[in-house]
């Protein structure tokens, strides 16, 4: 029993997010304007890409921590279809399987929920929304220290740091990537960003005084696609904030009020159909400290 909390009632207006999530299985019981759930309960991205390996234990730890949020919206409702494994190692065939099942959801209306695991779950994730809408324009704003643009290894394979080469290998690639570190990327990332005209805007931009240039920048993004779908690396953020990651960061971003003015601001965007958080590591989290955040920004979009 993953999904428990504090029951203060069964009236609507006690109710936490426990009381109205349904374990589900039949893609065609959901409802236009459903959330649906899935786990990516896998890292093997993570250890192609030499990280630390756990992420693939996150999403049982952030539904645990999404369970007593209160509802606020009396027509809220969420299904959760559980987790996606990869227990062989043939990561390629996973995300095969999650992209599928987004496409599923999508189709009826719904909206796709995923808790990572590692960052491999982008391309996963990006493929179930072009699947679902094949002729559109979509949109991917990937809040991340990392661009995730690396080329696949030869012999190693896809991971979790070549999403978004992947992506830019099946056509003209819309992406908008907040939080981008120097210290993080090389000139070679950098330039593969350049050259497939991948947008982006650098950590030390991310300041109160600046918001209305990354509003900007990300209305310019939105404006210009059909659906929108937006990926949370948790390694964006602090260490002292987000420690249970694959791969911390001293110098990351904190969840400050300049952070959720920007992020409130993605989520409002009706464009909006797809939504992930990754790299969310409980091997080296402290006091839950990453797997409260993540749930903690998973719940904006599902009481926005």
């Amino acid at each position: 029993m993953i999904w428990q909390g504090r029951l203060d009632g069964e009236e609507l207006l006690y109710h936490r997010l426990f009381q109205r999530v349904k374990e589900e299985h039949n893609y065609d019981n959901i409802s236009t304007g459903d959330f649906a759930l899935h786990g990516f309960a896998v890292d093997e991205g993570v250890r192609r890409n030499k990280g630390r390996q756990g992420a693939k234990d996150a999403p049982d730890v952030i539904r645990k921590n999404m369970s007593n949020f209160p509802v606020i919206l009396p027509d809220f409702s969420m299904l959760d279809f559980g987790n996606v494994t990869c227990e062989d190692g043939n990561l390629e065939n996973t995300q095969n399987n999650l992209a599928k099942n987004v496409s599923k959801v999508l189709l009826k209306g719904g909206k796709s929920l995923v808790l990572g695991g590692g960052h491999e779950v982008t391309y996963a994730h990006y493929l179930g929304v072009k699947t679902a809408f094949p002729e559109q324009k979509i949109g991917i704003i990937n809040i991340d220290a990392h661009f995730d643009n690396r080329q696949p290894e030869k012999g190693v394979g896809p991971s979790s740091g070549t999403g978004f080469w992947q992506i830019a290998q099946e056509g003209p690639i819309h992406s908008l990537h907040i939080g981008i570190q120097r210290n993080s990327n090389t000139l070679k990332l950098f330039d593969t960003a350049h050259q497939y005209g991948m947008k982006y805007i650098l950590a030390d931009e991310l300041f109160f005084e600046n918001l209305s240039s990354i509003y900007q920048r990300i209305d310019e993004l939105l404006n210009s696609v059909d659906y929108a779908y937006l990926t949370i690396c948790m390694d964006v953020f602090n260490a002292s904030v987000a420690p249970g990651v694959s791969a911390a960061a001293y110098n990351g971003i904190f969840a400050d009020t300049a952070f959720m003015h920007f992020y409130r601001h993605i989520l409002k965007n009706k464009k909006l159909v797809a939504l992930d958080v990754a790299e969310v590591n409980p091997s080296f989290d402290i006091q839950d400290r990453t797997a409260r955040l993540a749930a903690c920004l998973v719940n904006e979009w599902l009481m926005m």
